[in-house]
């Protein structure tokens, strides 16, 4: 899947684990696209709203994160720079506790889960364990995701990715469109756009 395949814009209704809803605009640039979003969502009693800005190479592999959000506790933001070969630095500052991962998961997304998908590109019965950095919501703490995509039997034109994130104790079957974006995230977010 190449980003030009890619809509110039999505929407998922976040439910479940909160209630929100996030947009993204998806910019093509020469050497690959840019995802732009926001969402707003009400979780624990709480109502915060994270922004995005992630530039991604045509290899798929993230070059920079620019993560903002708002809350009761204040407004936050955290870059994330890397080089493409699992090194990254978070604010400016070496974060070695990311080592190795290629991708950027936002818990505020759906839409992040895009990344790895397109970069493994795996075939059907193919297997995946892509770390992740992955940005906490609201408050943008950036820790390390161990996590599994195994490729299963596609259902017509839906691809099918069982996940798994251990950590959480969490697994779903994420279903994903013929351009590589997250239909249904059980648990988590739906597309509605």
């Amino acid at each position: 899947m190449r980003s030009s395949d890619l809509p110039a814009s999505a929407a998922w209704r976040h439910q479940d684990a909160r209630q929100g809803f996030e947009v993204v605009h998806i910019r093509q640039q020469r050497s690959g696209c840019r995802l732009q979003g926001y969402t707003a969502a009400v979780e624990d009693g709480g109502a915060w709203v994270v922004g995005y800005d992630i530039d991604v190479a045509e290899s798929w592999l993230v070059r920079t994160a620019q993560v903002w959000a708002d809350s009761t506790g204040g407004l936050q933001r955290v870059r994330l720079d890397t080089d493409g070969a699992g090194n990254w630095q978070v604010n400016d500052t070496p974060a070695p506790h990311l080592d190795g991962c290629l991708d950027v998961d936002l818990e505020s997304s759906a839409c992040t889960n895009t990344l790895p998908v397109h970069r493994l590109q795996l075939g059907t019965g193919g297997v995946a364990e892509p770390p992740a950095a992955y940005v906490r919501a609201p408050d943008l703490a950036v820790e390390r995701l161990e996590q599994t995509y195994a490729r299963v039997n596609d259902d017509r034109t839906r691809h099918r990715y069982d996940y798994t994130a251990p950590r959480f104790d969490f697994a779903c079957r994420l279903v994903y469109d013929e351009a590589g974006l997250v239909i249904e995230y059980p648990g988590i977010a739906c597309r509605a756009h």
